[in-house]
């Protein structure tokens, strides 16, 4: 699982997903990408089964690049405790995409072989997601 190394606060507010992204938007290693169309906070988990998911298909040849990192811890309190007693301590971590981030790009593949398996991993994120290549993107 991805998760930070240590953070200078354990304990971090919710914060908002308004607006598109303005960085991450561009495909910079290799030649297909997955794109995020809508909002969403991103677990490490599921980053990991999407990554698991593109790597089989694919078969060891090729190249995938992860271009998401879960750096916010998202806290919960235990079940059935009273309200009060301060914040809940940290149980996993999430990635903040907005939408026109990249989150995987791959390389070294067909264009086919690449497009079903950036599909199989679309199914594993809690999205929709678009397939988009670097020179639609370039033009």
């Amino acid at each position: 699982m991805l998760m930070p190394k240590r953070v200078k606060y354990r304990r971090v507010q919710r914060g908002r997903m308004k607006g598109v992204a303005t960085r991450g938007n561009k495909i910079s290693n290799g030649t297909y990408g997955l794109m995020a169309l809508e909002p969403a906070w991103i677990t490490s988990n599921q980053i990991e089964a999407a990554r698991i998911a593109m790597t089989r298909y694919i078969r060891r040849g090729g190249q995938v690049w992860i271009k998401i990192f879960p750096d916010k811890p998202v806290t919960e309190k235990p079940a059935e405790t009273r309200m009060g007693s301060g914040k809940g301590s940290p149980e996993y971590w999430v990635a903040v995409v907005k939408p026109g981030r990249i989150l995987f790009e791959m390389d070294g593949v067909p264009e086919d072989q690449a497009r079903e398996a950036m599909r199989l991993a679309s199914h594993k994120l809690p999205i929709k997601c678009k397939f988009v290549k670097k020179e639609e993107m370039e033009a």
